[in-house]
C-alpha cells in the first residue's frame, strides 16, 4: 500500500470512529478527495477496504454509505478481543516472556498504580490510564509473537468501541469510574503475575474476563446517550439490541 493511500486509509477509519458521518450518510469520492486533499484512486481503494473491514457498507444507489452498528456487534467485538488478549497472554506464559517485556509491562504497572492509586482522580489521571492502557495491551499482543493473532487484532481495533481503550472516556464521568478501573488495573496485575508464573490457562481467563469492564462500559453509554455523545461522539453509530 502507497503512503497516500495508507494516510488516506487512517484518515478515514478515524473521522468514522470520531462519529463525523451519521448511518445511513453516503461517502461520496470526490467530496471526501476533496476534504483530505487526496486523489480519487485513493480514497476509491480506502472505501473498499472500509467495507472489508465492515465499517462501511454499499448504498443502495452505488457507492458506499456509512453503517449502523448494534450494541450486540460490540459487545460481541468487545469479547473476542478478551479471547484474542487471552490467547497472547497464554502463549507469554507458556512460551516464557522475555525479560525486556516483562521490565515493560511492570513499567505499566507502575504508571498505572500512579493514576488510580489516590483518592480522587483528576482528567491528566485519566489520560495517563489510557496511554498505559493502550501501551500495556500493545505489549501483550506485539510480545506473544503470533502474527496471525496480531492482524485479527489489528481488525477488532477499527471496529467501533472495540479498541482496549475505546471505551474509557466514558469512566471520567462516572461515580464508579475509578473503582473500575482499579479493578481492572488489578486483572493488569494478575495477568503480569500469571506471566510471569507460566500459569497459562490463567493468563488466558484473566484477559477474557478483563473485558467485561468494557462491555459494562459499553452498556452506561447507552443509557446516556447524551453524556456518552459528548464524551465519544462515534456513539451515535451504536443502536442497542441485535436489530440493523
Amino acid at each position: 500500500m502507497d503512503s497516500q493511500q495508507s494516510r488516506v486509509l487512517v484518515q478515514l477509519r478515524d473521522m468514522i470512529l470520531k462519529g463525523e458521518f451519521v448511518p445511513g450518510e453516503r461517502l461520496a469520492e470526490i467530496p471526501l478527495a476533496e476534504k483530505l486533499e487526496a486523489s480519487r484512486t485513493p480514497v476509491r481503494l480506502a472505501l473498499a477496504s472500509l467495507e472489508h473491514e465492515g465499517l462501511i457498507e454499499q448504498s443502495p444507489s452505488g457507492g458506499y454509505q456509512m453503517r449502523r452498528f448494534t450494541s450486540q456487534e460490540v459487545a460481541d467485538a468487545i469479547r473476542v478481543r478478551g479471547v484474542i488478549e487471552g490467547f497472547a497472554a497464554r502463549l507469554l506464559a507458556e512460551d516464557g516472556a522475555p525479560r525486556q517485556l516483562l521490565r515493560d509491562l511492570k513499567d505499566c504497572l507502575e504508571d498505572g498504580d500512579r493514576a488510580v492509586n489516590k483518592p480522587s482522580m483528576e482528567l491528566d489521571d485519566y489520560a495517563a490510564y489510557v496511554e498505559m492502557n493502550d501501551r500495556f495491551h500493545k505489549l501483550i499482543i506485539e510480545g506473544c509473537g503470533n502474527l496471525a493473532l496480531k492482524r485479527v487484532m489489528d481488525m477488532l481495533g477499527g471496529q467501533p468501541f472495540a479498541a482496549p481503550s475505546a471505551m474509557l472516556p466514558m469512566q471520567s464521568s462516572m461515580e464508579e469510574g475509578q473503582q473500575w478501573m482499579r479493578q481492572a488495573h488489578r486483572t493488569h496485575h494478575a495477568m503480569v503475575q500469571a506471566i510471569e508464573r507460566g500459569q497459562g490457562s490463567r493468563a488466558q481467563a484473566l484477559g477474557e474476563e478483563h473485558v467485561e469492564i468494557a462491555r459494562m462500559n459499553l452498556d452506561y453509554a447507552l443509557e446516556r446517550p447524551e453524556l456518552a455523545a459528548e464524551l465519544m461522539p462515534g456513539i451515535k453509530l451504536v443502536s442497542k439490541g441485535r436489530g440493523g
